[in-house]
């Protein structure tokens, strides 16, 4: 399934992964009405939040945000591989990340950058731009899942398609940046 999904790791090693991120990305869990005085538990059931305790046969909705973070990682690029990918020295990439001409976070082997940046042998087609507009205190995946998923106002055809997609076949990196400029942004 994983070699499927074009993941480059090990059943085992995927499991490391998810457990490292599962421990970083979550607390234990709690009961949430402990967050609230009595007078706002009230407050909030009355506007019909349930503040019950996931139940045992309930599914941690953390689960999904962790699977993610370990797949964001384990497809980032090394420096070296991006280099490799694009054709330019390694020092490139690293002015390419000071300038923010590329994203990517510090882990322990040195910076990761997110494959989404990458087609198969260059930087995605009008990244500069859209990077431009993405607000920078959005985590990687806030980013990643934004240029994944498709976007009602991104159509090829009938068929609404993912920024990465649309910037893939063409599109203007101009509709995608005006969308990555509401990233976090209340709906």
């Amino acid at each position: 399934m994983l070699a499927r999904a074009g993941l480059k790791v090990t059943a085992s090693q995927f499991l490391s992964l998810v457990e490292d991120a599962a421990k970083k990305l979550t607390s234990p869990p709690t009961d949430p009405a402990a967050h609230f005085s009595a007078a706002e538990r009230l407050a909030l059931t009355d506007a019909g939040l349930d503040l019950a305790p996931l139940t045992d046969t309930e599914v941690d909705p953390r689960a999904r945000t962790v699977a993610e973070q370990a797949v964001l990682r384990d497809t980032a690029l090394s420096v070296n591989q991006a280099a490799e990918r694009i054709g330019v020295d390694s020092s490139r990439i690293r002015h390419r990340i000071g300038d923010r001409r590329l994203i990517g976070w510090k882990d322990r082997g040195g910076w990761r950058l997110p494959a989404w940046q990458f087609s198969d042998n260059d930087v995605l087609p009008g990244l500069e731009t859209v990077l431009a507009a993405m607000p920078i205190d959005q985590p990687a995946l806030v980013l990643a899942n934004f240029m994944a998923t498709p976007q009602e106002d991104l159509e090829i055809g009938e068929r609404a398609v993912s920024p990465r997609e649309w910037l893939l076949a063409g599109g203007s990196p101009r509709q995608v940046a005006d969308l990555a400029a509401t990233i976090g942004m209340p709906a």
